[in-house]
């Protein structure tokens, strides 16, 4: 099938310049991932403030992921009931006003209700967003467009994590939800005036869709259940929760029959034929593992800065903001080069080989690496990432029917975001189960009969006793500082060992990208579509 409008829309444009409609819908995607990173460095002190233990305030991380999960898949099929810029104005408007009820909830589970609806409002956004772009612009121009889409998405959890930490530690934590207000309310009055519908998306929505109700019931239900494995598996160890194997039982066969039913019906929610298509199907995997690597390093990094090196989340958060600054430079050269004459395969290969290096060379991090070389390393680590996100955005369209524009940014989003969660939940797992691994081969070590071990101990012991503790308190003492040392070192090689993994299951994905066809330009008329 060709990448195309229907005939006769052939020489659609936006009323509107693309870059101005390109910039309208980035604010909105740019304020719900900044939000979602920036609630997470604020957890603690939201439990302490709401009289709740940290495990119960955890649920608002998870009620926000549960709620933007199921949205995620399903709002191109949204976008085509409600219309496309409706549903992304709605979207918006959902966001912001929820945004309002969290910074004014006085209690956890009304807390927790407004993050449901903060979910469903973000949870719309980004691949409205992404099928708003793809529209909009011609294949010649979709590279340098989805790079102002990538610096939202990519740059925003750079500095989420600073922005929060100097917000909670400045005012409270309710202004973490409250500077959404005038942001929304801004990117509401733009999109009124910036962005339309094209009109093949207008004649599918007159030709009216009949819903499909045991597909919506069976993704609300897959979905749910199996984002709340993601996110709580770790917390409650795994399948030893009866919690957990329930859910992870009831999830995998009600989200199979929802992929059978789906792929035999007329008008499905989710379109997985879609997959069938070399392109899309090869592109949904790859979005599905750069999520993995995205959100996996995004985690993974200040996880040790804080745990390992002891920094708080506001230092941690220093220590990759500027790795945003890369990323800002990065995009534009990579949406540049999308849409040259080179391949965009290369370019996804040389992206996946380069992140397989960056990832190996995190390898050097030990528990005295100084702050300005962890700055270094990740600003490094980044550089190619948006060789991979870029190219796969604009190789997701090719070969698609352009009026399936809202079921290809649905479910690559929703790739990439299930990769990300299955990514962070197993990264947790391996740290937890290297941890104590190391600490184990650690002990085995920490001995009287060992030499080193002795040689250290009496050197501690000294050395607290000629700071005036006696002889038996010094010994208790020494021990201790010896067993935080064995911790962090158990922990550190552990964080090491994890990078070394995700590096050697990158530079595996190096030959995937050649599967994929290669697009072609769109036909003349439409040229004109981006100036």
């Amino acid at each position: 099938m060709a990448l195309s409008a229907p005939p006769q829309y052939r020489n659609w444009k936006p009323s509107h310049n693309p870059w101005v409609v390109a910039m309208t819908v980035t604010l909105a995607t740019f304020m719900e991932v900044l939000d979602s990173s920036i609630a997470n460095v604020a957890l603690r002190k939201i439990a302490g403030s709401l009289g709740a233990t940290y495990e119960e305030a955890t649920w608002v991380l998870t009620s926000y992921l549960v709620s933007a999960a199921i949205i995620l898949p399903i709002s191109g099929w949204l976008s085509t009931v409600l219309g496309r810029k409706r549903f992304y104005m709605l979207c918006v408007f959902l966001f912001t006003a929820s945004s309002f009820l969290c910074g004014i909830a006085p209690s956890l589970p009304i807390l927790i209700f407004a993050r449901v609806l903060q979910g469903a409002g973000g949870g719309g956004l980004q691949p409205s967003e992404q099928a708003i772009l793809a529209d909009t612009f011609p294949i010649e121009k979709r590279g340098q467009a989805f790079a102002m889409y990538g610096m939202a998405v990519v740059v925003a959890p750079a500095i989420g994590p600073t922005l929060g930490g100097w917000i909670t530690d400045n005012f409270n934590w309710h202004w973490i939800f409250f500077i959404n207000i005038p942001i929304g309310i801004f990117s509401l009055f733009l999109t009124q005036r910036m962005v339309e519908d094209p009109p093949w998306l207008k004649e599918e929505k007159k030709s009216g869709i009949s819903v499909d109700y045991i597909g919506l019931g069976l993704i609300i239900i897959g979905l749910g259940c199996l984002q709340m494995v993601l996110d709580k598996g770790q917390e409650d160890d795994w399948f030893s929760s009866h919690f957990i194997t329930a859910l992870f039982c009831l999830a995998v066969p009600i989200l199979i029959a929802f992929f059978l039913w789906e792929w035999y019906h007329d008008n499905p929610i989710v379109d997985v034929r879609l997959l069938n298509n070399r392109n899309f199907g090869t592109a949904v995997f790859l979005s599905f593992i750069l999520g993995m690597v995205l959100f996996g390093t995004t985690v993974l990094i200040p996880q040790f800065l804080q745990s390992s090196l002891g920094y708080t989340a506001e230092r941690a958060g220093l220590a990759l903001s500027p790795a945003g600054f890369v990323l800002v430079v990065m995009m534009p050269v990579a949406g540049f080069l999308v849409s040259t004459k080179i391949d965009p395969r290369l370019l996804v290969s040389i992206g996946f080989l380069g992140t397989a290096i960056t990832l190996y060379g995190m390898t050097v991090i030990n528990l005295q690496i100084p702050f300005q070389t962890m700055v270094r390393l990740r600003m490094v680590q980044v550089i190619f990432m948006p060789l991979i996100f870029i190219p796969i955005s604009t190789l997701n369209y090719v070969g698609v029917p352009r009026e399936k524009s809202n079921q290809i940014s649905g479910m690559s989003n929703f790739a990439r975001n299930l990769g990300g969660s299955i990514g962070t939940s197993m990264l947790s797992t391996f740290l937890e189960r290297q941890n104590q691994t190391q600490l184990n081969n650690f002990a085995r070590h920490t001995d009287a009969n060992n030499p080193n071990f002795k040689q250290m101990m009496d050197g501690l012991v000294s050395m607290f006793i000629a700071r005036g503790y006696d002889a038996v308190t010094a010994s208790k003492k020494a021990l201790f500082m010896m067993y935080e040392t064995t911790q962090a070192q158990a922990g550190a090689v552990s964080f090491v060992n994890a990078f070394f993994v995700m590096s050697i299951a990158v530079v595996c994905l190096v030959p995937l990208p050649w599967v994929m066809r290669r697009a072609k330009a769109g036909p003349k008329p439409a040229m004109d579509a981006a100036h």
